[in-house]
């Protein structure tokens, strides 16, 4: 930048007409602070508008911006010469703006003062480059303050994130809870680790859980309602009197918690229709394979890639208004009670094949504008697509509809398959052919 700087000025100096030589010579203490002044001036903004890309808010330190280059090996030498040729012109063309005129006393006197004008110049650029040189030190030592507040901020991240990863190991609910929050208030404050923090939620609903009323055991072994200690948790199992114990009632509360965190975090905006600044933004990925979700809530959600393979939902399954960016899974699925699409947009390739819907299926005025295929699901309640739009094919080979299977006002812009299908016990085969 530098080294285009003094072309520049080097080319106006030519377009400069020679009458007005005399006028800059007599003003150059004047004209060179003003140069100066607009250099530095030109200097600031570009250097402002670089650093002032904007970044998402967080309370951590932002890591360094950008490297600083080092320096080349030739820089010096060529500031140097550089030093030397513009001195040695500055005496050069002043010696040679001497007017002929006086004696020799007063045309020697002006040579001497031109010769130390141009010397001023000389250390005036000798003065630029030092000016530059410091800057340079300066931006090394804010680089390194910056670094060094990044790793500071970036260990005490980690710590915390170990910490509340201990937290959700532990045997008592209202610990695990503590680990969710601290969790969830480091997404917030740190941006760069949501996608993680989402994976470490996501990866504890999948552990295996029963709910209270599915634990296994002989009914001889539970004791009777009646009972006081049946709120109690259960004794723990196996040889190890030290092993832990969950509560599963706890349990539920702390998997209802996470969910709640997930959604709370993927809503862009709130009931009111505000933006909503708890939101984590829309690239977020969910990999809830094989998961156990309790009444999950995931109205009017913003869900990009999201993986529900093998979920196994009880209660209600709520993804009404819901946005699923990219493709959705829900192959193998488990609905054990009702499972509300209602107004849903599928902007990609959705998969529905195998799932089991116990509840009713409700997909009405729902869009998938990609191929969608729910081959061999089993509907164990009504099935509601009134007013859906299939922008794509629609596969719905072999699969079951056991007590209606509403169509009304949907619209297939693809083909539609359904192949095998069965309602009421009745097999679809396909369209007859005419007979000839």
């Amino acid at each position: 930048m530098a080294v285009g700087g003094l072309v520049l000025l080097s080319v106006a100096l030519t377009l400069v007409p020679r009458s007005w030589w005399g006028v800059l010579a007599s003003g150059w203490p004047v004209l060179a602070p003003t140069a100066v002044g607009v250099a530095v001036l030109v200097a600031g903004v570009l250097l402002w508008r670089r650093d002032g890309v904007k970044s998402e808010v967080s309370a951590a330190p932002l890591p360094p911006g950008r490297q600083v280059r080092p320096l080349r090996s030739w820089v010096i030498p060529v500031g140097v010469v550089l030093v030397g040729v513009v001195t040695w012109a500055a005496v050069a063309w002043l010696q040679g703006s001497v007017p002929a005129v006086g004696d020799g006393v007063q045309r020697e006197r002006l040579r001497v003062e031109s010769i130390r004008t141009g010397l001023t110049i000389g250390a005036a650029v000798t003065g630029a480059f030092a000016l530059l040189l410091a800057f340079r030190r300066q931006q090394l030592a804010e680089r390194t303050q910056q670094a060094t507040e990044y790793d500071a901020g970036e260990k005490r991240v980690t710590e915390l994130y170990v910490k509340a990863a201990d937290q959700l190991g532990a045997d008592k609910a209202p610990v695990r809870l503590a680990g969710l929050y601290a969790l969830e208030r480091l997404g917030q404050d740190n941006p760069i680790h949501r996608q993680s923090i989402v994976e470490v939620i996501c990866a504890y609903l999948r552990m295996p859980y029963a709910l209270p009323d599915d634990q296994p055991g002989p009914a001889s072994q539970a004791p009777p309602a009646t009972d006081p200690t049946s709120a109690l948790p259960a004794a723990a199992s196996g040889d190890d009197p030290e092993e832990p114990v969950i509560d599963p009632r706890g349990e539920r509360q702390v998997r209802l918690a996470a969910q709640r965190i997930l959604a709370r975090h993927l809503r862009p905006t709130t009931p009111e229709g505000e933006p909503n600044r708890l939101y984590w933004g829309p690239k977020l990925v969910l990999d809830l394979t094989e998961a156990t979700l309790i009444n999950a809530d995931f109205t009017d959600c913003h869900l990009h890639n999201a993986d529900f393979t093998a979920v196994t939902f009880h209660g209600y399954a709520e993804f009404g208004r819901a946005t699923f960016s990219g493709a959705a899974w829900f192959d193998r699925t488990t609905f054990r009670g009702a499972a509300l699409f209602i107004r849903a947009t599928f902007s990609g390739v959705t998969w529905f094949n195998k799932a089991t819907i116990s509840g009713a299926a409700w997909f009405a005025r729902a869009t998938f504008s990609g191929d969608v295929r729910f081959n061999r699901t089993a509907m164990g309640a009504a099935a509601v697509f009134s007013g859906v739009t299939f922008g794509g094919d629609a596969w719905f080979e072999e699969a079951t509809f056991s007590v209606i299977a509403a169509f009304d006002g949907a619209t297939f812009s693809g083909d539609a398959e359904f192949n095998g299908a069965t309602l009421n016990g009745v097999r679809y085969d396909g369209p007859k052919p005419v007979a000839e």
